[in-house]
């Protein structure tokens, strides 16, 4: 697949980085430097220049891309590239906005804009938001197999009883599976020997009712909720977030500063209580009871702001703090001073893009530690080397740091075990170590 992407931010970068390997990739940036840099550090090719004029387009490959993806910072960018696309090819086209103003014309006109699938940043990161709120300790959720299966990454603290045991021991869930670790720097596919230790990351794979028994048993305590929501910082994304916890049946409360826009989100979210204040004001945090919150997510407009924000509720005695981050360096250091779960937009939407550039049979993928393992849902064709084995005989023909997580059959889910015999049509879920990703595709 020949991919022209326009737009060498983190985003553009992020997927560059993803394809290059796999994909001819074209990268079309404004920026002389940046253009620059993107020729030496990439094995793409680097075309300097305006991804709104025809011209450039054609310099960079228009005539000859499956797909075009337009992922400047600024939305009307974007669809312009689409438009401008479209006007001469048959190229499917793809564009990143951040207001879903834009999402919902696009939406409820077909093939507006001259753009196939847009992609809206604040509402998949208040969607992941919601996702890992509903699951204690969780870094991160994804949904696959139309909900049937989740996958899930939880830290393990010092007092879990899960350190010390093996994953043979552990393994006490009838539809859970283990499916990896993150160690330091490490990425270990989870065997019944691995023996979990104190900080691993470990990665699940099962039913939702399983992933919290599992995370409620082993993960944090038991009373442990999330019915107290405090969001932090009426943003867009701040306010996306509230919508999708409304859209839930819950009745959060959101702290904005501007009172013209707190105003503005009282009027628009009838559910959620609109408190305008400042969140750093210690009095006010402390008079009504922040302290009481399940969960407080600082979605203000830099990265620092959301690192005070979430240092303070922590010290106040919040259980559990999201924050949303900007700059994706800054990822490991607001989890190392004690921020459960940092969340990066740029990263959310990069993930959503990648998924399209899959082969045909593939459902699904969510990207773990920056793209080091992938989680990938696939639907199994009659020439899958899966079909008619069981699996203990069939995983010989795929790398050794492949698990094959969860099997969806018909609508019922399936724990794989070294007995099952997948069929084709199954949807199988599976946890894949990214540098094998190529090789696991051209057997399945």
């Amino acid at each position: 697949m020949y991919v022209l992407i326009v737009g060498a931010g983190q985003v553009g970068k992020m997927i560059a980085s993803n394809l290059q390997d796999s994909h001819d990739v074209a990268v079309v940036e404004r920026d002389s430097e940046i253009a620059e840099e993107i020729n030496y550090s990439y094995d793409v090719l680097s075309v300097q220049g305006d991804g709104t004029e025809l011209e450039t387009l054609r310099e960079a490959g228009l005539e000859r891309a499956d797909l075009i993806v337009a992922c400047t910072d600024s939305d009307e960018t974007n669809i312009v590239v689409c438009g401008t696309a479209k006007s001469v090819s048959e190229t499917f086209t793809i564009a990143r906005v951040r207001r879903r103003t834009l999402l919902n014309t696009w939406e409820g006109s077909a093939g507006a804009f001259g753009v196939d699938f847009m992609v809206c940043t604040d509402l998949l990161v208040a969607q992941t938001i919601f996702r890992i709120s509903g699951f204690p300790q969780a870094q991160d959720v994804e949904m696959f197999a139309g909900g049937l299966v989740r996958m899930a990454e939880f830290d393990i603290g010092a007092d879990s009883p899960l350190v010390g045991q093996r994953v043979e021991e552990a393994d006490q869930y009838d539809s859970m599976t283990f499916a990896g670790v993150f160690r330091d720097d490490e990425m270990i596919v989870a065997r019944g020997e691995t023996v979990f230790r104190a900080d691993d990351r470990i990665v699940v794979i099962g039913s939702p009712s399983s992933v919290k028994e599992f995370a409620m048993a082993t993960v944090t305590d038991t009373t442990s909720s999330t019915d107290d929501v405090v969001i932090v910082g009426g943003s867009e994304i701040g306010f996306q977030t509230a919508r999708e916890f409304e859209a839930h049946g819950f009745e959060p409360r959101l702290v904005e500063r501007d009172h013209e826009r707190a105003r503005e989100i009282a009027e628009a979210l009838p559910k959620t209580f609109v408190m305008e204040s400042d969140a750093t004001d210690t009095e006010f945090l402390a008079r009504e009871h922040i302290d009481e919150a399940d969960i407080v997510i600082a979605a203000l407009d830099s990265d620092e702001k959301n690192l005070l924000v979430s240092l303070l509720a922590r010290r106040v005695g919040v259980d559990r703090t999201v924050a949303i981050i900007e700059n994706t360096e800054y990822g490991d250091l607001f989890e190392t001073v004690g921020i459960d779960v940092a969340i990066n937009p740029r990263e959310e939407t990069a993930e959503e893009i990648v998924r399209f550039t899959r082969t045909d049979q593939t459902e699904k993928i969510a990207m773990l530690e920056h793209d080091r393992a992938e989680v990938i849902e696939v639907e199994l064709g009659p020439e899958s080397a899966l079909i008619g084995r069981q699996i203990a005989d069939s995983m010989a023909d795929l790398p050794e740091c492949v698990v094959i997580g969860a099997i969806s059959r018909g609508g019922e889910l399936i724990t794989p075990r070294g007995t099952t015999v997948p069929e084709a049509g199954d949807h199988v879920v599976l946890f894949v170590d990214a540098t094998v990703l190529d090789e696991v595709s051209s057997v399945l």
